[in-house]
């Protein structure tokens, strides 16, 4: 009697998705949606944009990066082997208020000026959600001059950095931050924010007056070389059916 050998296929290797954490609850539901289109498995990643660009030139393999602004990606795309970023969500700014913090977006501003109200951010250079509060400030400086100095001083950098304190398991950043009383504002993008309120139901969500606005475009790069599963990854969150979730997330179109 004889016996066979049954030969099988190598399972493929997971496609490495490096990600900004303002986009994990939306892309793990895209990455989800091409796992059941496709059968590809998909390897998510989140965190700073710039701390995750950083660890991508250290050797790290990840074959997308799907950033919150695009000048990580392009950096990476002007060092070689990564496309030219595409922007495919965009995101604005708002602030997130503690329950005793009256404010509406005409005395915002005024509000964060208030010496006794301690205005939390991200961590400029290594999230773009702190550079772009750091924006917010020199607009600011434009409708009231002197403004950007006095923010520059007193804004608390709470997150995003290498050393920034982590949340506890199953807890998002935002909503910790805020229940744990460290900022009396803090100044994120607006699904951030909303998500936070999720959590934490008594905080409040500010919208940004126009003069003060500063939006968010969110770039998307891949490798030149990667493979096949990756570049369809890659075409499949710029498609129409991975927007329609961004959307359903509250991103805007890119």
């Amino acid at each position: 009697m004889t016996t066979q050998t049954v030969r099988t296929q190598p399972e493929a290797a997971p496609v490495q998705l490096y990600a900004a954490g303002s986009l994990r609850q939306a892309l793990t539901e895209v990455a989800k949606q091409f796992e059941v289109e496709t059968g590809r498995k998909v390897t998510l990643t989140f965190g700073a944009s710039g701390l995750l660009r950083e660890r991508i030139e250290k050797g790290e393999g990840a074959q997308i990066f799907a950033s919150a602004d695009t000048d990580h990606p392009q950096r990476l795309a002007q060092a070689g082997g990564w496309q030219s970023p595409v922007v495919f969500a965009r995101n604005l700014m708002c602030a997130l208020a503690s329950p005793s913090v009256d404010a509406t977006p005409d005395t915002l501003l005024e509000t964060m000026l208030r010496p006794s109200i301690r205005v939390g951010t991200s961590t400029p250079k290594a999230d773009p959600s702190g550079d772009y509060a750091w924006a917010l400030f020199r607009r600011a400086d434009a409708v009231q001059p002197g403004t950007y100095a006095a923010l520059d001083a007193k804004a608390l950098q709470l997150t995003g950095g290498a050393d920034s304190p982590k949340p506890p398991a199953g807890r998002s950043t935002y909503a910790w931050v805020m229940d744990e009383g460290k900022a009396d504002l803090f100044l994120t993008y607006c699904t951030n924010a909303v998500a936070a309120r999720r959590e934490v139901p008594r905080l409040k969500i500010v919208a940004m007056p126009a003069a003060l606005q500063v939006a968010a475009s969110y770039g998307l790069t891949w490798r030149v070389d990667t493979g096949a599963d990756a570049t369809r990854l890659a075409q499949f969150i710029l498609s129409p059916p991975a927007q329609t979730v961004f959307q359903r997330h509250g991103f805007g179109q890119p």
